[in-house]
């Protein structure tokens, strides 16, 4: 894959800028969220408080809290946000039913369904009755209802009171006391329409709420021709207690719930058995035409939603045909501690609903409960607006991004492909000696690199003339003991007195000694890496072996006079031993072979920094400034014909650097300032074990 790719390739993490940045989004939505969680739990506890220690804008009858629940008995009415006809038929009404009661033989019938709802001040039912046959009332038999009815019972004053509604044909249909009447109700208030069904019939009622006295009971009379008429209700004939109550919205509490009416927010009390006891539905926001205008597109919204949706989350729960909702925060609340939940919207499961619930107090005991929800669309559109414009930077920036990268790899293979064809070049047959390499300028990887390898191509041209001239050297080296060799035995051969003999021998030995110094010369820049391997490093005082060896070397040389210059009293290095005196030998037989007898060669050391300067300088030819650079490199030597006794193959100043290296060092050589000799100078690292 070509380098243009791989950067394009490269280019495509940028996509991780949007990422980035929506799941800072998703941080700031999850602040504002719990911002929301804060602020909803707030006003539901001041809504409460309104309603705190006036349990009868709750309870209609405060008689209520006091006495044992029976929600499956008590009748539960909506409130009716349109009018309603009472026409004996099932329009207008909700699909679902509030209750069902059955009769108390458990035979199938009677048995009815009932929906009740109120709406200023008047109380609306809707029956659904099952029976097998319907008997009609007949008024010629006796002026008591002697055909199936329904008996109505409500509650004034401490007192019962029955009503019952029956009818010789489908129609319209009044009530008729059963038994002793209140002086301030009027049977004929309570009226209605009868209907047949295929099931039985259905008997739609209206009647004044406050005639009720807060409780009402139902049950239907099933005649059939039996001696036992059968029934079905929430009440039994034989009770004297009051009715089961019937729960409804009261006035008081509704006015108080509007008033807290605002866009985007449910309200809602419940009582103590999880009923709802009034609601105010979220006002319309005036912003919301305006608002979608500024929505971003509908697929960037989904795309957001989809990627940082929040974990799954129970579905809203809804207040059910009887009035009851099943919610943890309002048991919760029901139970004295503020709660919040969020739900997922029925339909969208991309929205949020957060519901908060408070517990409402009278004299410090829960009566009831407060529950507010509102959905997250608000914050939704905030971040949905924030979302689009992220996107749309975060690719321009990446396209742009990618451009460049793409500019910059194309440049970038230019360069490393004029530098491959130059190389492809130089590596051709002989070009290696003639073919000039190009050094790039550029202060940048594939720049070094272009002069890294024009470096080596000079090393490798040095190398390849000093290969050129190293048969001639060695021819050079060798032939002078070999001849020695063949002289003396030629001459030993000859001559038969024994001091004759003895010199021969001794000439032949030192041909043989001479070829064994090249020998060892040769071999040794190859075992000075595993000897350097295998020393151990100690404490070594430079000045102390400095002026050990002297006298050594003077003694090695007597034609040359020595210097030792040391301007400190110790100088503590971590070194070896036999290195330091190898490399020093190296250095002073260097100085020594390019110095005129009776010079001197001079051995200083003095403190550079965090390291020891060990210098040795001699009189003699300068440095060439192509050469100053590669002194140190293997098999590079300025010797000609000025070797005098020694074995020169221009690996002793090589060897020298190997053993500095190795003690984490550095070697230079310079020419003097006066310009009349060179100095080879040793950086050792202070300090010692």
């Amino acid at each position: 894959m070509s380098l243009r790719r791989q950067l394009l390739l490269v280019s495509l993490l940028l996509l991780a800028l949007p990422w980035a940045g929506s799941q800072f989004l998703r941080e700031t939505e999850s602040t504002l969220r719990h911002a929301q969680v804060i602020a909803l739990e707030a006003t539901a506890q001041a809504v409460a408080a309104s309603f705190a220690d006036q349990p009868h804008r709750l309870y209609p009858d405060i008689a209520r809290l006091k006495e044992t629940a029976e929600p499956e008995r008590s009748l539960y009415a909506r409130t009716a946000s349109a009018p309603i006809i009472v026409d004996g038929y099932a329009d207008g009404w909700p699909g679902q039913w509030s209750g069902e009661f059955a009769n108390n033989k458990g035979d199938g019938t009677p048995a009815f369904r009932y929906q009740a709802a109120t709406r200023l001040g008047r109380l609306y039912l809707l029956l659904a009755v099952s029976d097998r046959k319907v008997v009609y009332d007949n008024p010629g038999l006796s002026p008591e209802p002697n055909g199936d009815r329904l008996i109505l019972r409500t509650w004034l004053d401490g007192k019962r009171q029955d009503y019952a509604i029956a009818t010789a044909a489908p129609g319209e249909v009044r009530a008729r006391a059963a038994g002793r009447r209140h002086p301030g109700v009027n049977p004929a208030q309570i009226q209605g329409v009868w209907q047949d069904t295929r099931e039985g019939y259905t008997l739609e009622l209206q009647l004044p709420l406050h005639i009720t006295g807060h409780r009402l009971g139902l049950q239907i009379v099933d005649v059939d021709d039996r001696s036992a008429p059968l029934t079905a209700g929430n009440f039994t004939s034989l009770e004297q207690s009051a009715p089961p109550w019937l729960i409804y919205s009261p006035q008081p509490l509704q006015q108080g719930l509007s008033a807290f009416a605002e866009p985007g927010r449910d309200l809602a009390v419940f009582d103590l058995q999880q009923r709802q006891l009034g609601a105010v539905a979220a006002l319309e926001r005036a912003e919301e035409i305006s608002d979608a205008r500024q929505r971003p597109f509908w697929l960037l919204r989904w795309l957001y939603r989809r990627i940082l949706s929040q974990e799954d989350i129970a579905a809203l729960p809804g207040t059910q045909a009887d009035g009851h909702m099943v919610a943890a925060e309002l048991d919760t609340a029901l139970k004295g501690n503020i709660a919040s939940q969020w739900y997922r919207e029925n339909g969208d499961l991309q929205r949020s609903t957060l519901s908060a619930a408070a517990p409402i107090r009278n004299d410090g005991v829960v009566v009831g409960a407060v529950v507010l929800r509102q959905d997250s669309e608000e914050y939704l559109a905030l971040t949905d607006r924030a979302f689009g414009k992220l996107l749309g930077y975060s690719l321009l920036a990446t396209a742009l991004a990618a451009l460049g990268l793409l500019g910059y790899a194309s440049i970038l293979s230019w360069r490393i492909g004029r530098l491959s064809r130059a190389a492809g070049r130089v590596a051709q047959r002989g070009n290696i000696v003639t073919e000039n390499f190009p050094r790039s300028r550029a202060r940048d990887e594939v720049g070094e690199l272009s002069r890294r390898f024009a470096g080596l191509l000079e090393e490798l041209r040095g190398y390849n003339e000093y290969l050129q001239t190293l048969s001639r050297k060695l021819s050079h080296e060798l032939r002078t003991p070999i001849a020695v060799i063949q002289s003396s035995l030629d001459n030993l051969e000859a001559n038969t007195t024994a001091n004759a003999q003895q010199v021969y021998v001794d000439r032949a030995r030192e041909g043989l000694d001479r070829l064994g110094r090249i020998l060892t010369a040769m071999t040794e820049a190859s075992q000075i890496e595993d000897s350097v391997r295998s020393d151990v490093l100690t404490e070594v005082d430079l000045v102390s072996l400095l002026r050990q060896m002297l006298p050594a070397y003077q003694s090695a040389w007597p034609d040359y006079h020595f210097s030792l210059q040391c301007e400190a009293d110790t100088a503590p290095c971590l070194a070896s031993d036999d290195l330091l005196v190898q490399a020093l030998d190296k250095l002073v037989d260097n100085a020594v072979s390019f110095s005129a007898p009776g010079e001197t060669v001079q051995l200083s050391l003095g403190e550079a920094g965090r390291y020891w300067h060990l210098a040795v300088c001699n009189r003699g030819p300068l440095l060439p400034e192509h050469l100053q650079g590669q002194l140190f490199e293997a098999m590079v030597s300025l010797r000609e014909d000025r070797a005098r006794s020694g074995v020169h193959l221009g690996l002793g100043l090589y060897i020298v650097r190997t053993i500095v290296e190795h003690l984490g060092g550095k070697v230079l050589a310079r020419n003097l300032p006066a310009g009349d000799g060179v100095m080879i100078a040793l950086r050792l690292p202070r300090g010692g074990l």
